[in-house]
């Protein structure tokens, strides 16, 4: 259910309700008012595949996905092993980890928007509109102002004086640079103790006079060793859970 809610929610959060009803005229559908605004069932069916196609868009551009999923590769590869965790474990790693720290959008576009369209109380516009509330509060909290104030520059539009003005086109955008820019730094506080071991091994190695025995073949080891005592996965997923907060 929290996964449907998910996938749902997301969706109306783009607008694609919308989007779709202004190019519905195209296609010769169009909306039936019976009690409220209902849409038509070959409107919903195309509202349906779209937002399937949109998951994977809306997930990486739009929930903390990006962040959590950079941070984990920079993990790997800190550690010296490049297909170990395997790329499967670290995405579905990702997704719950996302899915905690989205757990709150995401309750708050089920309440609002997915479940009273459902139940027929709120129209397809009117949902959009409300699914997308959650989830730019939570995009601008995480958004830097300077990345905001470029995309605006960019986009050579007036600056918006309130929140509800930030169109998404901007937002967007913004929140991919101020992700990228976290997750860079969150992975570079993770690369110095690995880098610390390496440097190490290497000088021993070398005053050993073993110049022939590659020093990853002696950090390896080492680095899993340190990381397993420290509890290392225990500590990044808080870190990664904490830094949304």
């Amino acid at each position: 259910m929290r996964l449907s809610a998910l996938a749902a929610g997301l969706g109306l959060a783009l607008g694609a309700g919308t989007a779709l009803a202004q190019g519905a005229a195209g296609f010769g559908i169009e909306l039936v008012d019976q009690g409220g605004e209902e849409v038509s069932a070959a409107l919903r069916i195309l509202l349906a595949l779209t937002v399937l196609s949109l998951i994977p868009a809306i997930l990486v551009a739009m929930t903390a996905f990006t962040r959590i999923i950079i941070v984990l590769s920079m993990l790997r590869h800190a550690l010296g092993m490049q297909e170990t965790p395997p790329n499967m474990v670290l995405i579905g790693l990702a997704l719950f980890l996302t899915l905690f720290t989205m757990l709150p959008v995401v309750n708050q576009v089920n309440e609002r928007a997915f479940t009273p369209y459902l139940g027929g109380t709120l129209p397809l516009r009117d949902a959009a509109e409300q699914a997308v509330g959650p989830l730019r509060d939570f995009m601008v909290r995480q958004t830097r102002e300077q990345d905001l104030a470029l995309m605006v520059e960019l986009s050579k539009a007036a600056p918006p004086a309130t929140i509800e003005d930030i169109r998404l086109v901007q937002l967007v955008p913004a929140f991919m640079l101020s992700e990228l820019r976290s997750a860079f730094q969150i992975g570079f506080v993770v690369f110095l103790p690995f880098l610390l071991i390496d440097l190490v091994i290497s000088s021993v190695l070398m005053s050993m006079g073993m110049l022939m025995v590659p020093p990853i073949v002696i950090s390896l080891p080492i680095k899993v060793l340190m990381f397993v005592l420290v509890d290392g996965w225990t500590l990044i997923v808080k870190s990664l859970i904490g830094s949304f907060a």
